[in-house]
């Protein structure tokens, strides 16, 4: 039985062989800086992965000529030719439906990495075994996050702690749209389900790709894994503080065609329950609030800290800073808050416009 009552899981290392045929696919646009270490992790997968599809959306920083080395080390990594980007579909979303599109016929798994990402040896090998393990044929990863320094240390964990409160802890699936959890820097999904569910298409104008494929999948009646793993998959966001605040609030509140009063109902959740607790009990404090109050607001306060305890183990290494991540709770769900309210959004180079029902187009002359 799938849902809240299932126990937890964690995706554990396995070096078990596999029949069955991975391709993975790896959507970039200017990856020059980043993507060695990430191709460097990937050529160090089994044979169990018969190609590495880096589809480009139109780089012009020299990433197409080090994907061609890395070609010659390794004849599964492809470069695909994606440019130009549709301009009715999102950049990301486009590169992992190209993709899809030109994946080998004859892999049963399509496995989708960021640019950011690097993996261990074992990770491939690992997803099948959990696949075969609990039936869970779509699931992705928690990833390990490095931080640049002690501002981005303040924020960033304060944002990653806005999805524990609305989804909860990773290691379950759940065949809830408005449950289902993701991240698009590790996903695994069966080829033909993706073909038959269009999930890659109903991402082609979002501004969230990851929630709204899993959103469709559920939708279409799949059960959607999201799980932590033993040092499987490590990530660099961002380059430094600013990147955080400016771009990931872009993706947090999850607005697309499945938004609805759910998701508002969350985001005015994380504000009482997240983030008003800490000045409430410090101001209950100074003006002497009744006894109940103070009891309320210092519980919520303890679970707060009982998540940062918890989260810590996301951050491999940790700045100081992390531990007062909490101070940084209200100005952090208040951007969210504001980015889910934009009409606009400014990514790579493009600008997106929120259109009625929830999708978002590039901007046109006319807007």
């Amino acid at each position: 039985m799938l849902g809240s009552r299932q126990p937890k899981r964690r995706v554990e290392i396995s070096d078990r062989p596999c029949s069955e045929r991975v391709s993975i696919i790896l959507p970039v646009l200017n990856e020059a800086k980043r993507i060695e270490r990430c191709l460097d992790s990937l050529i160090t997968q089994p044979e169990e992965v018969s190609e590495i599809l880096v589809v480009d959306g139109g780089s012009t920083d020299g990433t197409q000529i080090i994907v061609d080395r890395y070609h010659s080390l390794d004849s599964r990594v492809r470069l695909v030719d994606a440019s130009p980007v549709d301009p009715r579909w999102t950049g990301k979303a486009w590169g992992l439906n190209f993709g899809l599109q030109q994946s080998d016929a004859q892999s049963i798994w399509i496995l989708t990495v960021d640019g950011d990402v690097w993996v261990s040896s074992k990770l491939v090998r690992s997803l099948l075994a959990h696949a075969e393990k609990t039936g869970v044929t779509t699931f992705s990863l928690a990833t390990r996050q490095h931080l640049s320094g002690k501002f981005e240390a303040l924020i960033h964990p304060a944002m990653l702690t806005t999805l524990i409160y609305r989804f909860g802890s990773p290691g379950r699936a759940r065949r809830n749209i408005h449950k289902v959890q993701a991240n698009g820097q590790c996903f695994l999904s069966r080829r033909k389900l993706l073909f038959e569910t269009g999930a890659f298409r109903a991402a082609q104008a979002s501004i969230c790709e990851d929630i709204t494929i899993v959103r469709r999948l559920a939708e279409c009646g799949d059960a959607v894994g999201f799980y932590e793993s033993d040092r499987l998959v490590d990530v660099t966001m961002y380059n430094d503080w600013r990147e955080t605040w400016n771009n990931w609030p872009r993706s947090l509140p999850m607005r697309d065609q499945y938004f609805g009063w759910r998701e508002v109902v969350g985001l005015i959740g994380i504000l009482l329950v997240q983030a008003l607790p800490l000045p409430a009990f410090l101001l209950g404090l100074i003006l002497r609030a009744p006894l109940g109050f103070l009891i309320l607001s210092g519980f919520l306060l303890m679970m707060r800290i009982g998540v940062l305890l918890g989260l810590a183990r996301a951050y491999p290494t940790k700045p100081w800073s992390y531990w007062l991540s909490p101070l940084a709770d209200l100005p952090v769900i208040l951007r969210i808050i504001q980015f889910a309210l934009r009409k606009r959004h400014s990514w790579r180079g493009r600008t997106y416009v929120r259109r009625k029902g929830g999708t978002f187009e590039p901007l046109t002359q006319s807007d």
